[in-house]
């Protein structure tokens, strides 16, 4: 995972419109009953997602990784009370979490929950998205984007988390599963002639695509 840099994340919360208690409570709560808490998504990106959401309007978004809600959170408080949001968690004991959190956050009746495998759901899924967020297993970053481009509408976004993946990306020596993966998933993307796309060097990378 990326790398913390304390000060700077400090500067960047304390510069930016503070968070809904909700989510700081999310925060404190996913410290203290989860194993990997840097998993969260986080104030910034958080911010980052909600800015999207409303200058995009999507009537329907995919979440693939829902972690325990941060992200997914987000983006629903962003969009219209008629919008959608199907989130994919492979990790069912999460679920009280979520669930709790997004009733305090009071954007349930926006959220359809899937629990299960990302690879297994999406093809069962029947809706077309106007904005796609990948979080998932990292190894699986090449697959999910074959199967969720065709899901993409015309003029949709997908965005992808941890495409830096603490900068491992450019070490030609990290020859692990998950920054090959990562790697692989980059290079599709730069090479995919139906979309435009821009790396972000927001917190651990994140991949900006348009589907034409």
């Amino acid at each position: 995972m990326y790398k913390i840099d304390h000060n700077l994340e400090q500067y960047l919360t304390e510069n930016s419109t503070r968070l809904d208690p909700v989510l700081e409570e999310l925060i404190r709560v996913t410290h203290l009953k989860t194993f990997n808490p840097r998993m969260i998504s986080g104030p910034t990106q958080g911010k980052f997602l909600e800015f999207l959401c409303k200058m995009q309007n999507p009537q329907r978004i995919l979440e693939i990784g829902t972690f325990t809600g941060f992200s997914t959170i987000c983006m629903a408080k962003a969009i219209s009370s008629s919008a959608k949001i199907d989130t994919i968690e492979i990790n069912d004991e999460l679920r009280d979490i979520i669930v709790d959190f997004l009733n305090k956050a009071g954007v349930s009746n926006k959220v359809n929950l899937h629990f299960g495998d990302a690879n297994q759901i999406i093809p069962t899924l029947k809706n077309s998205y106007d904005l796609v967020f990948i979080d998932g297993d990292k190894r699986d970053y090449p697959n999910y984007y074959q199967l969720i481009f065709p899901l993409v509408k015309n003029g949709g976004f997908i965005i992808a988390d941890n495409v830096l993946w603490n900068g491992k990306v450019l070490d030609q020596k990290s020859i692990d599963d998950q920054t090959v993966a990562i790697r692989k998933f980059n290079n599709i993307v730069q090479n995919d002639p139906m979309v435009d796309n821009i790396l972000l060097p927001l917190r651990d990378g994140l991949m900006l695509i348009h589907k034409y």
